[in-house]
């Protein structure tokens, strides 16, 4: 019952009319107005402005004019080696009270809100700034801004490449924002802009000044394959390769270095002044002008090789003169080849001036000049009738062409090759490559021709045949090959004859056939066309005369039958694979 009335006397009791401190209730409402009017008002997740009253090396401690002070760790001030009491500085606010009624603030925080207001000002309006460069990173270097780290891409660091970025780490630079992706919170600067728009002033100047033939100093900012490209003080010009030397450059590296000085002369330039083309070779006196006069037509030079090409090589006799040798001033032959044959790019080469024209400044030499001509005693080396062993080079279907050396040819043509067979084409009687005996018929020494034969090394065996084979004599055949309704017969001594349709009617009325050996007999003979028709109904007709003995009377005449029988022997042993194939036919045929 007791511990009722107590709690409930308690609970009842008037604390405001009880006055320990001496105030009223009004007095103390009016006290606690202006010490609330003393407090600055604050809001969280905002940015507001402390002063430093208090320094550690552990803490910060902030006056933000509220009822309790910010406590903010030292670390955050790290960017400011030089903080002091009294220092305005911003802070962000981020709780009024914690747990335990503290109130907590954060330079950090600010300097990010703060820093990302100011930059996307600053990209608007294109303020420079001051940042702060702190590493290298790839692709360039990374910069404080505001507290904001920004990334400073190599390409946008200076108007000339940049080959050591390093040396920027630590310093302090001037910057233009550039791009900012609110999304991934980066931002872009660039100090290279910077300099672009001072050097725009400096290149409206220079380029306003621009003549042709005008001479610059320039420094070398760039070499790449085609050229070098040349800072004439905030504008670049290009020296093209060709124009670097009089000589030929394989790389502008073997000439220049960068960032050497050099004078440049102004080639031309576009309309708006945008592409300067410069040369350095121009500076210099043209190679052929300052070429010995006395150089003339048969004179001997000595040059390197600098250029090959199929159809001849360069000679560079000195720098910036060049000679052609053509590939068919290489050689005496008249066989086609690469000039690669001869020479190679960097031999010395000994040649004969042909021709020299100093205006258009074009020079062609030749080195099979210092070579005797074989063609210079052609009548008396290879005298008409007299035989020579030659190498068969190629055909023709008129003829074969033959090597007798170096530089000299002939031709065989194909009625040449032999006095018995008849040859449709030419790679029928020999192959290339190989030897073979010929007699010189005919020299052309003006327009280097030289006919040649090969029957020739043989009597003509159709005089022979003439008596042998004469109309109405009757020889045995056999018939190897049905052309045109006729048939080609062989006969002795290794020729053929033709047989028409008509006469090869046999006695039994059937007409003959391939590989049928039968007697024919002449029924004309041309020496002149080297031909024989011959017919077998003749020898079986009731009425047909006594065949006459194909044996000659004359012992002068078989002789010479005896020699030509073996020289026919050798043609056929020499074509067993030509009579192979025929075989091959007529089995067909059967």
């Amino acid at each position: 019952m007791a511990t009722t009335k107590t709690t409930q006397g308690t609970a009842d009791f008037d604390w405001e009319a009880l006055q320990l401190d001496g105030y009223s209730q009004v007095e103390r409402s009016e006290m606690s107005d202006v010490y609330e009017k003393t407090l600055t008002s604050i809001n969280e997740k905002e940015v507001i402005q402390g002063t430093v009253v208090h320094l550690t090396k552990k803490e910060v401690i902030i006056n933000i004019g509220y009822k309790s002070e910010g406590v903010i760790a030292a670390n955050e001030f790290r960017y400011n080696a030089d903080l002091k009491i009294g220092d305005v500085v911003d802070v962000y606010v981020e709780c009024r009270e914690d747990k335990t009624g503290q109130l907590i603030v954060s330079h950090k925080t600010a300097r990010m809100h703060s820093a990302w207001i100011r930059v996307n000002e600053v990209l608007k309006t294109g303020e420079v700034i001051t940042g702060h460069v702190k590493c290298r990173t790839k692709g360039g270097l990374i910069v404080d801004v505001f507290g904001i780290e920004a990334f400073l891409p190599g390409s946008q660091i200076d108007v000339k490449p940049i080959r050591d970025y390093d040396v920027y780490v630590g310093k302090n630079m001037e910057f233009k924002v550039v791009k900012i992706n609110e999304e991934f919170r980066n931002v872009v600067v660039s100090h290279k802009a910077l300099i672009e728009a001072e050097l725009e002033e400096q290149k409206k100047q220079i380029i306003s000044g621009l003549e042709k033939g005008q001479v610059l100093e320039g420094i070398v900012k760039n070499i790449t394959s085609y050229g070098v490209f040349i800072d004439l003080g905030g504008v670049d010009g290009l020296i093209h390769i060709t124009d670097l030397s009089w000589g030929r450059v394989s790389h502008p590296e073997e000439m220049l270095e960068l960032d050497s000085k050099i004078n440049v002369v102004i080639l031309d330039f576009d309309d708006e002044k945008k592409r300067i083309a410069l040369g350095l070779k121009q500076l210099q006196p043209h190679p052929w002008d300052s070429l010995n006069a006395e150089l003339a037509v048969g004179d001997k030079v000595t040059g390197k090789v600098v250029v090959m090409a199929d159809y001849g090589a360069f000679i560079e006799i000195a720098a910036g003169v060049e000679g052609l040798i053509h590939v068919s001033e290489m050689s005496w032959s008249q066989h086609l080849r690469s000039a690669q044959d001869f020479m190679k790019i960097g031999d010395s080469v000994e040649a004969v001036v042909l021709t020299l024209d100093r205006e258009e400044r074009k020079m062609s030499l030749g080195i099979k000049q210092l070579m005797p001509d074989p063609w210079s005693n052609i009548d008396t080396k290879y005298a008409v009738n007299t035989q020579h062993t030659a190498k068969v080079r190629n055909f023709t279907n008129f003829g074969v062409f033959v090597e007798l050396e170096e530089g000299v040819d002939g031709l065989i043509h194909i009625s040449d090759l032999s006095w018995q067979k008849k040859i449709k084409h030419p790679s029928e009687f020999c192959k290339t490559g190989e030897a073979m005996e010929v007699i010189v018929l005919e020299i052309d020494q003006e327009n280097r021709r030289i006919s040649l034969g090969h029957k020739q090394l043989e009597e003509n065996p159709w005089e022979v045949f003439e008596a042998t084979f004469a109309e109405g004599t009757v020889h045995s055949g056999t018939i190897i090959e049905m052309k045109d309704k006729s048939g080609i017969v062989s006969l002795p001594y290794g020729l053929e004859g033709i047989c028409p349709a008509k006469h090869l009617k046999k006695a039994d009325g059937n007409n003959a056939g391939v590989e049928e050996v039968l007697d024919f007999k002449v029924i004309e003979f041309n020496r002149d066309a080297r031909k024989i028709v011959v017919s077998h109904i003749r020898t079986h007709e009731e009425h047909a005369e006594p065949a006459t003995s194909s044996r000659p009377s004359r012992k002068s005449n078989a002789n010479n039958l005896n020699a030509i029988n073996k020289n026919a022997e050798k043609s056929t042993l020499g074509d067993l694979d030509a009579l192979a194939e025929l075989k091959e036919k007529m089995d067909k045929k059967k």
